[in-house]
């Protein structure tokens, strides 16, 4: 009989007995792993909401987008639709749905690790291929690629300044008060840093993307090899910047991210220089980032809304609320940014420019 696992929280303090703190990434991999894993977070019952689940406005436009760089590039076969952390599949319902409408059904390639938001998601889509890495894609064809809340979720490293030194952010377990705290690391870092950290004050912060950067040079690498286009979607800032971005989200409130690991959303804030730069290393052309209200707008979200309140007029208000919600500076608008990825042979998507 197999021993029940030991929660999450008193595997981190064990870890951190044994070998000492553990740096803030190893913290956030650790405990984000756990909480995908063990529930579907999303919705009005979860811990938040992403823009799929606002309104089928944003899947449609974004699979029209990739639909059109497809018809423009020269119809190239055997095309894959894939989804980076597709949460429940609402976004890969609508944009595979809209795509159709466009004369492009292809195979739909999941990158998805959470065994509860994996049956979600077989539930809306059973034709699905999941995939645990971007390793696993198929080679057979070019690469239509969606990313939306992917990249805020994965860990990063932390650095501060400590006097005239860096070092990097770690957490440990204070046992008098029974909770996790991020204190310095005792290592000094030598090396890597950007010039921005040279003047920067006693107590800054400095994260480094390093899974993200990774997998953003691995899926740049294959669209560079297969063809195709990748539409980035997440909350961020074009860095390096200085910053504590660290945060939790539980129940729709903001939490400590220190505490109850694995029982809240970790995320930061992306840094699109650092991906962008992965793509291009790659051999991508990179568009953007710009504003997700100005994307979605220069795709025609107002016209879709328009469409969709004339077709049912009872969900007149509910459509132009998740409209504003979508595209208005003071929600999702601007703090939301979108990026394009594209090889070099492909047309440009709609949605970056005037």
């Amino acid at each position: 009989m197999s021993a029940e696992p030991l929660p999450i929280a008193e595997r981190l303090a064990r870890q951190i007995a044994a070998g000492g703190p553990v740096s803030v990434a190893h913290f956030m991999g650790e405990a984000n792993q756990h909480y995908y894993a063990t529930r579907d977070p999303l919705g009005t019952a979860g811990d938040f909401t992403t823009a799929p689940e606002i309104s089928q406005m944003f899947g449609e436009l974004v699979g029209l987008c990739l639909a059109d760089v497809w018809l423009r590039s020269a119809r190239r076969p055997n095309a894959l639709y894939v989804e980076l952390g597709p949460g429940r599949g609402t976004l890969a319902n609508d944009a595979l749905r809209a795509m159709e409408s466009a004369a492009l059904a292809p195979r739909a390639h999941l990158v998805e690790t959470s065994p509860v938001l994996r049956e979600r998601q077989l539930a809306l889509l059973p034709h699905v291929t999941h995939h645990d890495s971007v390793e696993t894609l198929p080679d057979t064809g070019p690469l239509l690629v969606v990313a939306n809340e992917f990249f805020d979720a994965l860990p990063v490293r932390q650095c501060i300044r400590v006097g005239d030194e860096w070092r990097e952010r770690v957490v440990i377990r204070r046992e008098s008060e029974g909770r996790f705290l991020a204190v310095p690391g005792y290592r000094r870092i030598e090396s890597g840093l950007p010039p921005i950290a040279a003047a920067a004050e006693d107590g800054a912060i400095l994260e480094t993307p390093i899974i993200g950067a990774g997998i953003a040079y691995a899926l740049a690498n294959r669209i560079a090899r297969q063809g195709g286009a990748a539409i980035i979607i997440d909350y961020g800032y074009e860095g390096p910047a200085l910053g504590d971005t660290l945060q939790a989200v539980r129940g729709h409130r903001f939490a400590d991210p220190f505490a109850d690991p694995g029982e809240v959303d970790l995320t930061t804030h992306v840094d699109f220089s650092v991906i962008g730069n992965m793509a291009r290393q790659a051999g991508l052309r990179v568009l953007g980032p710009v504003g997700q209200g100005a994307f979605l707008e220069r795709l025609g979200i107002d016209a879709r809304a328009g469409q969709l309140i004339r077709a049912t007029p009872g969900r007149a208000a509910e459509v132009e609320a998740a409209r504003r919600r979508l595209v208005d500076e003071g929600e999702m608008g601007t703090l939301f940014k979108a990026m394009a990825w594209i090889h070099p042979d492909w047309a440009e998507p709609a949605g970056f420019s005037d």
